[in-house]
């Protein structure tokens, strides 16, 4: 189902209020959830970009879309009246976070505005009952002629027994044109196989290009033509709370237009510069080009 106003890009996923807790300190409130993330990301860049989601009429919700909607990004929701996901947020010396989640997803059927490209992700891709919606749009989004991205961003407290949520994710990577995932999402889908081979054999499932964010290892990507590696940006870390999110959303804004060594040098870029200051808090096109230069 669409509506008449189109867009660059369509995000389906979870949005999530990250309640960030640091020993010592009081607990902060930040709005998030990895599809939410990417598209905020998405907008900042200068991309006219549409979520669809669900949010709670709460507290919570308010403040994600008061987030969102600053940023550009048009909400469109089925109009459930579930509560408002919730992840507290534990970080450690480093600025590591550990997620524990309260969150449901019941996503329903809802006109979309019609896209050029189609970005899915996360808990909305394996959670059932919603994810069954998600992935019914985008089989009708890719027939339409959408290019479909996807990054797994795996949270093992909700993907349910690995075989299940392997299952949803290869179904998920079967449908995208571009796959990105981290070298942990890896290690926990396929226990003890190398990251290049999981590459290789999500490549053969048909996307033309496969990415592994392998943290301050820097990041690599499979094609048919063969593949490339970039190292990390160097970062002052205050946390790492969506830094996957903005490689992603500068990843897919830079690949139509720079060669693919480059979109992964534009997107380790944009990831630095998020994990220098708190929250999942992406980069504007003005401090991603400054940065670059």
């Amino acid at each position: 189902m669409r509506e008449s106003t189109p867009v660059e890009f369509l995000v389906v996923g979870e949005c999530v209020v990250d309640v960030v807790r640091t020993p010592g300190e009081p607990d902060r409130p930040y709005p998030g959830g990895s599809p939410a993330n990417v598209a905020l990301g998405l907008a900042r860049l200068g991309r006219s970009t549409a979520l669809l989601t669900q949010l709670g009429a709460d507290e919570g919700g308010a403040l994600v879309r008061r987030h969102l909607e600053a940023a550009g990004v048009l909400l469109h929701t089925d109009g459930a009246a579930e509560p408002t996901p919730r992840a507290v947020v534990t970080l450690d010396g480093h600025g590591r976070a550990d997620y524990e989640f309260a969150i449901g997803w019941t996503l329903r059927p809802t006109p979309v505005p019609a896209a050029r490209r189609v970005h899915v992700g996360s808990v909305g891709a394996v959670l059932e009952p919603g994810a069954a919606t998600v992935r019914a749009l985008l089989r009708e989004q890719r027939a339409a002629g959408a290019r479909v991205s996807f990054d797994p961003n795996v949270r093992p407290a909700l993907f349910g027994e690995r075989a299940a949520g392997l299952a949803a994710v290869e179904e998920c990577v079967a449908l995208s044109h571009l796959v990105k995932a981290s070298d942990e999402d890896l290690e926990w889908l396929y226990p003890g196989v190398p990251a290049a081979e999981t590459a290789a054999r999500w490549l053969a499932l048909g996307p033309r290009t496969v990415v592994v964010t392998r943290g301050a290892a820097g990041a690599f990507a499979l094609t048919d033509g063969g593949g490339c590696a970039v190292d990390a940006v160097p970062a002052e870390v205050v946390d790492t709370v969506g830094a996957g999110d903005s490689f992603m959303s500068a990843l897919l804004t830079a690949l139509p237009e720079q060669p693919l060594p480059d979109a992964l040098r534009t997107a380790a870029t944009a990831a630095a510069l998020t994990v220098g200051r708190a929250g999942a808090n992406p980069p504007s096109a003005a401090e991603l080009a400054a940065a670059l230069r």
